[in-house]
């Protein structure tokens, strides 16, 4: 590959500054910076999938906490796991976390696998996250490529080839090993990682300080801003949510998510979704509220501004309704349960930041 040719004059410049920056520069502090322990290695990865280190450093020092080591992990009660999960979104992490947990505990006797192919075949781990474990707990030289290590050698190099194109992918997958310190991978995934977020950040990064602003390709030619190139973007479907928290004798009714769709094995309430957004007359002149209501009256308590939620692949926007009966509603779907019960249950992102600035008036007093 050209750029490979092209990249070997300036190989062991890259790898020699970016470890003397890590030696003398990098104060980036982190729980699990400097761990050995593949489990809890492992767990921080899974954990930042997704997820702001900052967001992410007290859910790690709560599971690590919880769950030291992954047989307490594995042996726990699903519910336990996802509850202290709750908040952090992007559910089937946690689901293949549990997953991965109890194959080791019970399929490896609770040793986790030392090689980087036996690291990848565990659920939810991709080739990123293996090459961390593998690097970090075990020294192997696999690289890490992650949106950091994509920024930090596309500027360098002055690639324009887009990220999200296989060609991309392999060509920085290949830069990435060819730069690799075999003797040092860990310290120097690690290194370049940090690097990408402290000095090279997608917005506004600190050239000024950057110890290859002599040799940066996009530095010298003034590419900073367009580097590096990403081309694919993403359809995001729209989906309304109205969610009515029905009460009846002091009780909520709720019911777990069923597979294949978000939010999956998470909790909610009476869940009304629609095509479009929808008035409080339009919500209470469906079918779902009506039967609810029945022939009695049904109480209207407190109706939430719109909520609104950002995934990766879809917007979700939606109102909360609470509501008294003065009947048992037909629900079969759902089970009545108290606040004691509510508050074990592990909810999804849209609800908890719902609950979190609004009193269940059921439940009030």
């Amino acid at each position: 590959m050209y750029i490979l040719d092209k990249m070997d004059t300036g190989k062991k410049y890259f790898t020699k500054q970016l470890l003397q920056w890590n030696k003398t520069q990098n104060k980036r502090a982190m729980p699990w910076k400097g761990e050995k322990d593949p489990y809890k290695i492992w767990l921080s990865e899974i954990i930042l999938q997704q997820t702001r280190v900052e967001q992410g450093w007290a859910y790690y020092n709560r599971f690590v906490s919880t769950f030291p080591n992954i047989k307490k992990l594995a042996a726990a009660p699903e519910e336990k796991v996802f509850k202290l999960w709750e908040g952090l979104g992007y559910y089937t992490r946690c689901k293949n976390l549990i997953a991965t947990a109890k194959f080791i505990s019970i399929e490896k006797q609770g040793k986790f696998p030392d090689s980087y192919e036996e690291i990848l075949s565990l659920k939810g781990i991709g080739p990123y996250t293996a090459a961390a474990i593998a690097s970090f707990a075990f020294n192997l030289p696999h690289a890490v490529v992650d949106g950091n290590v994509f920024r930090v050698l596309s500027r360098f190099f002055g690639i324009d080839t887009p990220i999200d194109s296989s060609t991309g992918k392999n060509l920085f997958t290949a830069l990435a090993e060819a730069l690799l310190d075999k003797k040092l991978p860990g310290i120097y995934n690690q290194a370049i990682m940090d690097f990408g977020a402290v000095i090279c950040k997608p917005q506004n990064p600190l050239c000024s300080a950057c110890p290859f602003k002599a040799r940066c390709t996009a530095l010298l030619e003034g590419k900073v801003d367009v580097l590096p190139v990403k081309t694919g973007k993403l359809t995001k479907k729209q989906r309304w949510l109205y969610y009515l928290i029905v009460a009846f004798n002091g009780k909520i009714y709720v019911r777990k998510r069923g597979p294949k769709e978000i939010w999956e094995n998470l909790y909610e309430f009476v869940l009304l979704e629609t095509n479009q957004s929808f008035s409080l007359s339009e919500i209470k002149n469906s079918k779902l509220f009506r039967n609810i209501a029945g022939k009695n009256k049904a109480t209207i308590l407190h109706v939430s501004e719109m909520y609104k939620q950002q995934l990766t692949h879809q917007t979700i926007k939606g109102n909360f309704i609470q509501l008294t009966v003065n009947n048992e509603p037909p629900l079969k779907d759902y089970k009545a349960v108290t606040y004691k019960q509510l508050k074990k249950l592990p909810f999804p992102k849209f609800i908890t930041a719902y609950l979190a600035e609004n009193e269940v008036k059921a439940f009030a007093g």
